[in-house]
């Protein structure tokens, strides 16, 4: 099974246009989205009265909102959600939470509201998940097993974010940027096919956003839905030209469509193209290291593991893929000083204490792959031999 990538939370920072463009079609998306709980069935108990507002301010009149104006006057609840997304784009995330709510208990029926607390509490998870993922790793946002209480406070957050939207969808139309916070709510919740089709709907009002066809690709991904994950990337690319991370993605898509040589060509590119990069990673590296040693060609994955090693010292797949190759051209002292890199980096992977062991073996050192087999066989569970056959 291919290694899938965590899909990653963006943080919402709407800019200013975003903020008074006025929806395209809003007809159609009200007629498309009917009544009531329109994002989704929300438990009742996480639905609030609260409010936020985006990419829909202005739309919704002073008298929908229940604020009299005289004429040439700025309505109150105008300056009210600007104070609130002031503090929103300030990262005064906690601050405007309490500002939209307070509006919104006084202005149930302001779509731009509820829009923008649905905002507000997608970005409350965000910074949850920016805090907390420097410690738990890269897959923080996605296990339940890390965090203590997160996955029961992003599930509560995300619903109460999609409440919120389906609120303001009474009211007024939502624009491309709400549907794609709804999307990332709905990802939150590990719910990738309604994350498919809001974001979808989404590209439908704002067919340039690059980012959100970058999405879309990982989502159409996640479902092994690899053509579809290709052309979303691929359109990513046309709007933000050698993207690095969107070629990676092209060349696990290919991986999964087993057409190898392209998904070689596009690592081997998004490798070129992140060189110009100051953020670079590993995983083109690597993934194109297994396919070379995979398809018995080890001296080709070599140059790009050294490559890769020199960049990124600290990263145990790239040892633990080095030592690999190594192994496979029977250089066997090469791969024994890499797979005790890997094993340094992280001692608790089954497969690394394996694979040095079976090196060790192969060197004669009997007593330490002995060693490395029963490290192996503790960490998987298992009552394999302590002299497992290559």
């Amino acid at each position: 099974m291919l290694h899938r990538v965590l899909i990653g939370v963006p943080r919402f920072r709407p800019n200013a246009s975003s903020w008074a463009r006025t929806l395209v079609a809003g007809l159609a998306i009200l007629f498309f989205l009917g009544s009531g709980a329109v994002f989704g069935h929300v438990p009742a108990e996480h639905t609030n009265q609260s409010g936020s507002s985006a990419g829909q301010a202005g739309a919704t009149s002073s008298a929908a909102v229940g604020n009299a104006t005289k004429p040439g006057e700025t309505p109150k609840s105008d300056v009210a959600l600007e104070e609130a997304k002031s503090l929103l784009q300030a990262g005064k995330v906690t601050e405007a939470e309490t500002a939209t709510r307070q509006f919104v208990q006084g202005h149930t029926d302001s779509a731009d509201g509820h829009f923008l607390l649905g905002h507000i509490l997608f970005e409350e998870l965000h910074e949850k998940y920016l805090g907390d993922e420097k410690g738990e790793g890269e897959g923080f946002g996605s296990n339940d097993a890390v965090g203590g209480s997160w996955p029961k406070m992003r599930d509560e957050k995300a619903r109460e974010s999609l409440a919120e939207f389906s609120s303001g969808a009474k009211y007024g139309a939502p624009s491309a940027a709400d549907l794609k916070t709804v999307a990332f709510d709905y990802v939150l919740l590990k719910d990738n096919l309604s994350a498919a089709k809001w974001l979808s709907l989404s590209l439908k009002l704002e067919p340039k956003d690059e980012q959100g066809w970058y999405y879309l690709g990982r989502m159409k991904y996640s479902q092994d839905q690899f053509p579809e994950a290709i052309e979303a990337f691929e359109h990513c690319l046309k709007l933000e030209p050698k993207n690095a991370v969107a070629e990676y993605n092209v060349g696990l898509s290919y991986e999964g469509l087993q057409q190898k040589d392209e998904a070689i060509q596009a690592y081997q590119t998004a490798i070129a193209w992140q060189a110009q990069n100051e953020t670079q990673s590993s995983k083109p590296f690597t993934r194109l290291a297994r396919l070379y040693v995979d398809e018995n060609q080890p001296e080709k994955a070599v140059p790009y593991l050294q490559q890769a090693v020199a960049a990124f010292p600290q990263v145990s797949l790239v040892h633990e893929e080095l030592g690999r190759a190594y192994s496979a051209l029977n250089q066997l002292s090469e791969a024994q000083k890499e797979l005790e890199a890997a094993v340094s980096l992280e001692p608790n992977v089954a497969s690394v204490h394996f694979m040095l062991g079976q090196v060790y073996r192969r060197l004669g050192m009997m007593d330490k792959a002995k060693i490395e087999f029963q490290r192996a066989e503790e960490l998987n569970g298992t009552h394999s031999s302590d002299n497992p056959s290559n």
